[in-house]
């Protein structure tokens, strides 16, 4: 599956502008989300993943992509906004129902659905997100140790024998 993120809308909905006050804050910002989304994005689908964002606000001379701890930014030329190249995105996508886009804007969402692509809410996306970020740190981190039961005969057996306990 491949996914295409409103970067700004995400942004906003993430809470990382608390990172964008002063100079060079909304670049911080942007690397503070980036940094989350390929943190907790699965591991696999990091190399299928664009985050787009308006050109007006990248910092000058910076190339129009490029990569971040593998996934792909894009910023929009000077003379458009995120969202058209968002549409282009997903009208050159060649499998489409296999495209999500993560936007609330309503424009988005009906350019995704036209193709039949999924379209995401941003803020229903990075709960998401989130819950399963949270799940697989859980997962990893504390797994349990205790074996669950019942267990078959055959199983009762052959831990028996593993450690040679007496009946």
């Amino acid at each position: 599956m491949s996914l295409i993120i409103d970067g700004y809308n995400l942004l906003n909905v993430a809470g990382c502008f608390g990172h964008g006050k002063g100079p060079g804050g909304l670049k911080r910002a942007r690397e503070a989300m980036l940094n989350l989304l390929a943190e907790s994005i699965p591991p696999d689908e990091v190399p299928r993943t664009i985050v787009v964002f308006d050109a007006s606000e990248s910092p000058w001379g910076s190339a129009r992509s490029l990569e971040h701890k593998g996934l792909s930014v894009r910023f929009a030329p000077r003379d458009a906004d995120a969202d058209t190249l968002i549409e282009e995105l997903i009208a050159a996508d060649s499998a489409p129902r296999r495209l999500t886009v993560v936007s609330s804007d309503h424009r988005l969402q009906r350019a995704a659905n036209r193709r039949k692509a999924t379209a995401v809410d941003s803020d229903v996306w990075f709960a998401q997100l989130m819950r399963d970020r949270r799940e697989r740190h859980e997962h990893h981190s504390s797994p349990n140790l205790k074996p669950e039961g019942p267990f078959s005969p055959g199983e009762v057996e052959f831990w028996i024998k593993q450690f040679e306990a007496d009946e």
